[in-house]
């Protein structure tokens, strides 16, 4: 847990590197990225993230997100831990990019500058049972219909940025 996040201004630029722990626990803006993968049905591959890992664990979130390595663009991050959780290659375009604040749980909060990309593969995944606990393929309608039912089973920044993925894609019919 010694990795360093890339602090960032508002407006993405570079001031400093920072411990992941420590970010978190002082709720500093940094990089982060999230991607999005939907098969060739137009379902989208959810992860549970892991029991353990230091927040949100066992919630439900988007196939997979977190921090690019200090000096690596975001997008060559999303391929690297696309790659490193979910063992699954696709190509990945960039969609949008949002920031949030979130209080999360044990004293944590989520300061983030997120880089959100989407791509589409029919890959079975093989999770990394470090990072992921496990993983579904879902219907956005079926996605939306149970953020309604059961909000507390998913990840802040899926919940605040799903409309907009929803938006500005086209899944294939």
């Amino acid at each position: 847990m010694n990795d360093q996040v890339v602090l960032v201004n508002e407006d993405d630029v570079e001031v400093g590197l920072m411990p992941k722990l420590e970010a978190h626990q002082k709720g500093v803006l940094h990089r982060a990225f999230s991607v999005f993968i939907f098969n060739s049905e137009g379902e989208m591959l959810l992860q549970q993230r892991a029991f353990g890992k230091y927040h949100s664990e066992g919630l439900w979130s988007n196939t997979c997100c977190s921090h690019p390595l200090p000096d690596e663009s975001t997008h060559d991050g999303a391929i690297r831990r696309l790659q490193q959780e979910m063992g699954i290659e696709a190509e990945l375009q960039f969609l949008f990019t949002f920031q949030y604040h979130v209080d999360l749980e044990n004293g944590l909060a989520e300061n983030e500058l997120d880089h959100v990309f989407w791509g589409i593969s029919d890959a079975v995944p093989e999770i990394n049972t470090l990072e992921v606990s496990n993983y579904k393929y879902i219907r956005m309608e079926e996605l939306k219909a149970d953020l309604i039912k059961n909000p507390e089973s998913y990840t802040e920044w899926l919940k605040i940025c799903l409309s907009e993925v929803e938006d500005k894609i086209s899944l294939p019919k």
